[in-house]
């Protein structure tokens, strides 16, 4: 017992550690973290994939807005569509991912009424076909008529702005203030809201939020069944939908069988009593409900609105179908993050949630699971403790893979058999915690770790950030991953000419001398070092160690790039070497960044148009006579840290959109006051140029001329001088394309 006591005491530490957190004594948002990737592992492997032809969604496409024009739409469409979709097509229920939140004023009726009442007052003709026109203009009034008497759910949202304002009406709460008095349930809570026009909601059968809950990892998973706000309880717009198509029936928040106000008192279930029989739902304890993804995006019927009002769409598609209306369209912004896609349309989120209440397929975690999770891991964590240290590794190993195997079996019969969510990542972590402490014994972890991130990242990245990245190993990777980083190209200038008149062995010192001195400048500023090609420099920032400010240190290290050079080159010409120039271009943006390459040689790197474009601002920067060029999602990063100069607006090859070109000047507060008048000049007669003022442009270039960069200024006025002779007409856009790299 005392030759392994210290063992016993750390694993006894991870079995208290672990246990505290199932308990709910405190949380661990790693532990958090791994339970929502496990449970998102399930979702998916389980999920049935399968189509559900009972709920259709009539979608607001890209094509929809082709035809009928951008959204919002005029109500007389909407109109039209509703009296469609229950007269013509019968369906069963409509709802409406939408809110009504303003006036439809595109009839013109508002305009007529105001000269009706002020410059044709006396007009008695324009007073009678005013009254006439009126029912055929007023859309809003349309609108309403058209969804009254029907079964049509109105959707509005909920939110907490600190500064927020609350606009429209709300329908009657689910639970009136007061119904939940004496019981410490944990609803969501809302502070204002977006509610759709009074006559709207008047006209509808009833209406519900289509709020979720976005969990830490930004990811929705849950969405309130019942939300409060200002003590009233409002229900989703998917249980709105599915009480009105069972008659509105009443619904009972089901309590464990014992709870009272005095102890747990969570609200478990949801129940609505039907006469064939109760329909369960089934919330945490935020009165929320999982969401059964029946698959990824695409589980149910999509219908584009153009189709449905052009009547391109038969009969039976839509016949006593529940009707959700929302959009796929990315210009909407109603994407959401799940764990079934990232970019997911939130109106199928409520065609999960309906789906899955008609077909009883919402899991549940009651409250009680805590019990049951905490009992699983003393019991494993037991034998473990006890055990582990009294067996060779190979048995140690049999054991440890005995007792995973019998918690993710406990587990997934929970999930499988009994409908029900049980944390899992504690009891994974704590076996591997335990056969791992067991497995180590005597073995410096930390020294490993560090000679393990030195060989990985040591060539790449200076010591100092492999010190950093030591401390946080499980962090850094080099597997492949997105992420916002900033590229850094440079090139030497007429390398081949300078190559040619030296010796090799002049040449290697050169170049030696010169990678040396740009490296020192890169690793001073936390970059990088990709790759030199030849007499080219690759960099990057923002990984493998996270950067907020990688954009600010890749251009600081450009400017220093060229002011090293000054000196290097001093040294060069003392040798009777000609001096360098360079070029260099500085790109941000989104990127794949890891270990790619070959079986044969791999290469931590970054790839992606944004690293493309990098490499092409760096080319082009000796067709504008300057040093550095900065791409303008750098440039906006670190507006307020360095002056630009912008240059141009440039389309380059392989890219369609144009983008602006910048050249950094300097650290702001550092450039002169004369460089700032300058730069001053210069914008005005940037301005001029793209305007097609060419008298101005010219006379501003004039100014300009025998200043620096005099290289630029001479490429305007000959610009100007082209334009002149042939003129580039109104749609010209002022930018400049490049047909090579």
């Amino acid at each position: 017992m005392k030759k392994h006591f210290v063992r016993y005491a750390l694993g006894l530490v991870i079995l208290l550690l672990l246990l505290g957190h199932s308990a709910k004594l405190y949380q661990i948002g790693f532990i958090n973290h791994l339970d929502s990737i496990a449970y998102d592992t399930k979702l998916r492997m389980t999920m049935p994939q399968s189509s559900d032809d009972r709920v259709v969604i009539l979608d607001i496409d890209e094509k929809s807005l082709g035809e009928l024009g951008r959204w919002p739409w005029g109500r007389d469409k909407l109109s039209l569509l509703f009296n469609k979709l229950f007269d013509k097509y019968g369906v069963a229920l409509v709802g409406m991912d939408v809110v009504f939140a303003e006036r439809d004023d595109s009839s013109g009726l508002k305009s007529l009424e105001s000269l009706a009442k002020k410059e044709l007052a006396g007009s008695a003709p324009f007073q009678n076909a005013l009254r006439e026109l009126k029912p055929q203009l007023d859309n809003d009034a349309r609108f309403a008529a058209a969804i009254k008497n029907r079964k049509v759910i109105l959707g509005y949202y909920l939110s907490s702005e600190e500064k927020g304002t609350s606009s429209g009406d709300l329908p009657a709460p689910a639970f009136p203030a007061g119904s939940f008095d004496g019981r410490p349930i944990k609803f969501t809570s809302w502070t204002n809201y977006g509610g759709n026009l009074p006559e709207f909601q008047k006209a509808a059968a009833s209406a519900g939020h289509f709020n979720s809950i976005v969990d830490f990892d930004g990811i929705s998973r849950r969405v309130p069944m019942i939300a409060e706000h200002k003590g009233n309880y409002y229900e989703a717009l998917s249980l709105a939908m599915v009480r009105s198509l069972l008659g509105s029936p009443k619904m009972v928040p089901g309590y464990p069988e014992g709870g009272s106000s005095d102890g747990y008192a969570a609200i478990e279930w949801l129940d609505l009593v039907t006469s064939q029989g109760d329909l369960r739902i089934p919330v945490d304890e935020n009165v929320a409900a999982l969401i059964p993804y029946r698959g990824f995006q695409g589980s149910f019927s999509y219908l584009s609105i153009a189709d449905v009002l052009a009547d391109r769409i038969k009969p039976e598609q839509l016949k006593g179908k529940i009707v959700l209306i929302g959009t796929t369209a990315p210009g909407l912004m109603d994407l959401r993050s799940t764990p079934v896609g990232s970019v997911y349309p939130g109106v199928e989120i409520h065609a999960n949630l309906i789906s899955g209440m008609l077909d009883g397929s919402i899991k549940y975690r009651p409250a009680y699971v805590t019990g049951v999770d905490v009992l699983l891991l003393l019991l494993a964590g037991s034998v473990m403790v006890f055990l582990l240290p009294f067996l060779s590794p190979f048995r140690a190993t049999i054991v440890a893979l005995i007792v995973m195997s019998f918690l993710l079996a406990v587990n997934l019969s929970f999930w499988q058999g009994g409908n029900m969510v049980l944390p899992l990542a504690s009891g994974v972590l704590l076996v591997l915690a335990l056969y791992a402490l067991n497995m180590s014994w005597g073995y410096f972890v930390e020294s490993r770790i560090k000679r393990q991130l030195t060989g990985l990242f040591g060539q790449y990245v200076p010591p100092e950030l492999v010190d950093e990245m030591s401390k946080d190993p499980e962090n850094y990777s080099m597997a492949g991953r997105k992420a916002e980083l900033t590229v850094l190209f440079s090139d030497v200038r007429g390398f081949t000419t300078i190559s040619e008149g030296l010796e090799p062995d002049q040449l290697a010192t050169l170049m030696n001398e010169y990678l040396g001195a740009m490296t020192l400048v890169i690793r001073k500023n936390r970059g990088t070092l990709d790759k030199y090609i030849g007499d080219a420099i690759m960099a990057f920032w923002g990984a493998p160690v996270s950067d907020a400010e990688h954009a600010r240190h890749a251009v600081l290290t450009a400017l220093e790039m060229q002011e090293a050079l000054i000196e290097l080159n001093k040294l060069l010409v003392a040798k009777g070497w000609p001096d360098l120039k360079i070029g260099v271009g500085v790109n941000t943006g989104t990127m794949t960044v890891g270990d790619m390459g070959s079986p044969v040689r791999q290469s931590y790197t970054v790839m992606g148009d944004a690293v493309n474009l990098g490499a092409r601002l760096e080319g082009i920067t000796k067709q504008y006579g300057v040093g550095i060029l900065a791409g303008q999602v750098t440039r906006e990063l670190v507006k307020d840290e360095f002056v630009f100069r912008e240059l141009d607006r440039v389309r380059v090859k392989g890219k369609v959109e144009p983008i602006a070109i910048y050249e950094p000047v300097g650290l702001a507060g550092k450039v002169s006051p004369e460089e700032l008048a300058e730069l001053d000049l210069w914008s005005q007669a940037l301005t001029a140029y793209r305007s097609q003022d060419w008298d101005l442009a010219e006379q501003l270039l004039q100014k300009l001329s025998g200043m620096t960069p005099r290289y630029l200024y001479d490429l305007y006025s000959k610009r100007i001088a082209h334009c002149r002779s042939e003129p580039p007409g109104a749609g010209w856009d002022g930018v400049t394309t490049f047909e090579t790299k």
